[in-house]
């Protein structure tokens, strides 16, 4: 069977560890498993899910990979080269304990003990499974880390992530004709370059800073201009750059997202990527959302309410930021290979520097200065369910944001 593998055109039900251990269980070498008479003997943890402390020996009952919980075994300490595994088992152990109104330094667990630590080891399976699939989909360069130390929640149930808008129904979005001939974009652009469209206002620095103020619109280099992939004009184009990490929020704000690496003031940090559907289709869809005290509806609203960005279902790590009343990042609308003043791209910038380990967020109800700016009204009513103008009363949402400048109320 493994011989075939590679070649094989049915789904298989076993995963790669599964067919590992069944290769080695019969010891059947097995080069596309990586399997060989040297590793026959090889064992990897998959979660620890018990504990015993007989006469000081300390014992670990070990779920390895690639078996059944039915061949679970007791473990000495001595016998498990997963240190790491086991400084966060015991953290769970205390934690487990502190529940159950146990001593710390009980010698063996009771069930309610061992159900929370078998839960919270399943759970920690399921986000790193679900952390390297966003990994793998995602094709920017910075990674997505996930971590949840707050309760036993899972991933996030029906949601896609993806690297570029979702054409929904009734949406037409045509591609440029048109590009730069410029050597070097920024220092000797040619007719204002792709920024011409904006009255050869540059935006960015020769640091890939936004410079201009939020509300005018950015224009990038698109896929036929000129100059090649690192020109300065493509900031938005390249993705994510720092590695994030999507987060449960202890506060009741759901899921949160935090950088893990310092942003410099101005710097592009993510898009807002969703499913593009018909104001009509959005109002709809907000009646929905409304019952549900939640929404991800964001207008396209840069000329006209046309169109709505919905990330409900499908989108980028951009679904798991919060608002905040004070937030470090603002929205800014960007054409690219798209010119339709109808569908912008949304992309955050950070409004000043963000330390590694702070949350991201933006104002949900954001405006901004109409003073010099082509478009005042950049996201007017992200939280709202319903569509201004319609029976549908918004929903007054709670904010829990915490700033100082809290206005305490999304709506």
């Amino acid at each position: 069977m493994a011989h075939y593998l590679k070649d094989c055109s049915v789904s298989c039900k076993l995963s790669w560890d599964d067919l590992q251990a069944v290769c080695r269980r019969q010891r059947l070498v097995c080069k596309q498993l990586s399997v060989t008479k040297h590793n026959f003997g090889d064992y990897e943890v998959e979660y620890l899910c018990n504990y015993r402390n007989i006469k000081g020996r300390e014992f670990f009952l070990v779920k390895w990979k690639g078996y059944s919980e039915a061949e679970n075994t007791w473990e000495p300490r001595r016998n498990l080269k997963c240190p790491k595994m086991i400084r966060q088992f015991r953290r769970d152990m205390r934690l487990a304990l502190l529940l159950a109104n146990k001593p710390l330094d009980s010698t063996s667990l009771d069930a309610s003990c061992t159900s929370f630590l078998l839960q919270k080891a399943k759970q920690r399976l399921k986000l790193l499974r679900w952390e390297e699939q966003l990994n793998r989909t995602c094709k920017h360069k910075g990674r997505i880390f996930v971590l949840n130390e707050v309760d036993l929640d899972g991933p996030p149930k029906d949601f896609m992530y993806i690297n570029d808008y979702r054409i929904g129904e009734g949406v037409k979005m045509s591609q440029t004709a048109a590009g730069c001939e410029c050597a070097d974009c920024i220092r000797e652009p040619v007719n204002g370059c792709c920024a011409g469209a904006s009255k050869h206002r540059m935006a960015y620095n020769d640091s890939r800073q936004v410079k201009i103020k939020p509300g005018l619109p950015i224009y990038e280099c698109n896929s036929q201009c000129c100059c090649g992939p690192d020109c300065g004009n493509r900031v938005v184009q390249r993705g994510i750059q720092y590695d994030l990490c999507v987060f449960k929020t202890a506060n009741g704000r759901g899921w949160g997202v935090r950088t893990l690496e310092r942003i410099h003031k101005n710097a592009f940090v993510m898009e807002y990527l969703g499913e593009i559907i018909t104001s009509e289709e959005a109002e709809r869809r907000g009646e929905t959302y409304d019952k549900r005290g939640v929404t991800y509806l964001f207008d396209l609203d840069y000329v006209d309410d046309v169109y709505t960005v919905d990330a409900a279902h499908y989108g980028n790590i951009s679904h798991f930021v919060n608002h905040s009343c004070n937030p470090n990042l603002q929205v800014y609308n960007v054409f690219i290979d798209n010119l339709d003043e109808h569908l912008p791209r949304i992309a955050f910038f950070a409004t000043r520097a963000i330390k590694a380990g702070e949350e991201l967020t933006f104002d949900y109800k954001m405006t901004i200065d109409e003073v010099d700016a082509e478009s005042a009204k950049i996201d007017a009513r992200f939280s709202m369910a319903g569509v201004q103008g319609t029976p549908v009363k918004p929903m007054r949402m709670e904010c829990k944001c915490g700033a100082e400048t809290c206005r305490k109320y999304l709506c």
